[in-house]
C-alpha cells in the first residue's frame, strides 16, 4: 500500500515539476529531476525515472527530451504564452477588476505557465494611472445574474450611483429593482446586464458594478418576447455610451480617410456612398443622445450629419449648448 501511495505522489510531483520547472528553453536533466524528486522524500533510480516518464506521456503530457544542453521538458500547455500575455493584458486594462482581484488573476495566470514564463509575464506588466473599479461585489453580481438566467429566474436588487462628495448612494431612495434578466454585455470597459424591467415593462441596461444586494427570486422571468426583439451584436453599436436616447436611421458624411473608424464603429456591412473625391457617407442606425453627438465630434470638420434634418438641427443645437457653456465658464474672455 505504501508504496502505491510513494508512486501516485512520485507521478503527482512529476506533473507539478515539468508544468512549473520547464519549457522548451529550460529542459531539465535526469539528475535535476531526481534531486528535485529528492526534496520530496522521494528517492529513485533512473530506470524508474524512464518508465514514470512514459507513463507522464501516456496520461497524455507532452515530454520531450533535447540533447543539447540533455534535458527533459513540457513542449505543450493548455496556453501558449503569447495567449497568457493576452489575458494578462486583458485583465490589466479592465476596468470592472478591482486592484486588488487583477493582481490575483494575474497570479493565477501565472501559474498557468512555467515560473520562468511567469517571471516574463510579469516583467510585461505596464502600471498605468487608469481607473480601477472599487466594487469586488462585481464577480458575486455576475454570479447571481449567470444562474438567473439559466434557472430562467427574474431578480431583485437596489442600483447605485454617486454623488458630489463621491459617496454612493441608491437610486429611487433604495427601492429594489425587479429584472428579469437575459444577457451580459462587455462594452466600453464595462459589464452591463441587459434585462426586462418589470416595474416600466421594458428592456433597459444596467452596470453590473453599481449592482447591490441581488438575489434570484423564485419568479420565472418575463420580457422574452422583448427580448427576442432585441439584436444583441447591433445593440452596443447603436446604444452608445450605454445611454437612452430614440433610435433613428442617420445619414452621416465623413472624411474619406475616416472609413477605417466607421467600419470599426459600425462594421462591414454598412453600405458606403461616395459623396465626392473627398467624402462618403454611410446610412446606419443610432441611438440619438449625447454621447452619439460626442462620439461624432471628435472628427471635428471632418464628419457631419446630412440627415434627417431634425437630428441635425438637434446637434447643431447640443454644439451650441456646449459651447455656451463653455463660455459661462470663462466670462472674462473675449471669444
Amino acid at each position: 500500500m505504501a508504496r502505491t501511495i510513494l508512486q501516485n505522489l512520485c507521478l503527482l510531483y512529476l506533473r507539478d515539476f515539468f508544468e512549473r520547472e520547464t519549457d522548451a528553453a529550460h529542459p531539465a536533466s535526469a539528475e535535476k529531476i531526481l534531486s528535485y524528486l529528492e526534496s520530496r522524500g522521494i528517492s529513485m533510480e533512473r530506470k524508474a525515472l524512464y518508465r514514470n516518464l512514459e507513463h507522464l506521456r501516456t496520461y497524455g503530457m507532452d515530454i520531450r527530451l533535447v540533447r543539447n544542453p540533455a534535458g527533459y521538458y513540457l513542449a505543450e500547455r493548455p496556453f501558449q504564452l503569447s495567449e497568457l500575455k493576452l489575458l494578462v493584458d486583458s485583465v490589466q486594462s479592465s476596468r470592472f477588476i478591482t486592484e486588488r482581484k487583477t493582481a490575483g488573476l494575474i497570479k493565477r495566470i501565472e501559474a498557468l505557465a512555467s515560473v520562468h514564463d511567469g517571471n516574463a509575464l510579469q516583467r510585461q506588466l505596464i502600471v498605468r494611472r487608469r481607473v480601477k473599479n472599487m466594487n469586488e461585489s462585481v464577480f458575486f453580481n455576475v454570479d447571481e445574474l449567470s444562474a438567473a438566467i439559466n434557472e430562467d429566474r427574474s431578480v431583485r436588487f437596489r442600483y447605485t450611483e454617486y454623488n458630489l462628495k463621491k459617496e454612493t448612494q441608491y437610486r429611487r431612495g433604495g427601492a429594489f429593482y425587479h429584472v428579469s434578466p437575459f444577457a451580459l454585455i462587455w462594452d466600453h470597459e464595462n459589464y452591463y446586464l441587459l434585462g426586462f424591467d418589470e416595474e416600466d415593462s421594458m428592456m433597459k441596461h444596467y452596470r453590473v458594478d453599481r449592482i447591490s444586494s441581488i438575489r434570484k427570486t423564485e419568479e420565472p422571468r418575463k420580457g422574452r418576447e422583448a427580448f427576442e426583439k432585441v439584436d444583441l451584436s447591433a445593440y452596443t453599436t447603436q446604444v452608445f455610451g450605454m445611454y437612452h436616447g430614440e433610435e433613428e436611421f442617420v445619414r452621416l458624411l465623413f472624411a474619406n480617410h475616416l472609413i477605417g473608424a466607421v467600419i470599426d464603429r459600425f462594421g462591414k456591412d454598412i453600405r458606403v456612398i461616395r459623396e465626392d473625391e473627398d467624402h462618403f457617407s454611410v446610412l446606419v442606425r443610432v441611438t440619438v443622445s449625447p454621447q452619439f453627438y460626442g462620439w461624432l465630434f471628435n472628427f471635428g470638420d471632418e464628419a457631419t450629419i446630412l440627415e434627417p434634418k431634425s437630428v441635425r438641427d438637434s446637434y447643431r443645437e447640443h454644439l451650441k449648448k456646449t459651447a455656451a457653456f463653455l463660455d459661462s465658464r470663462n466670462p472674462g474672455s473675449d471669444n
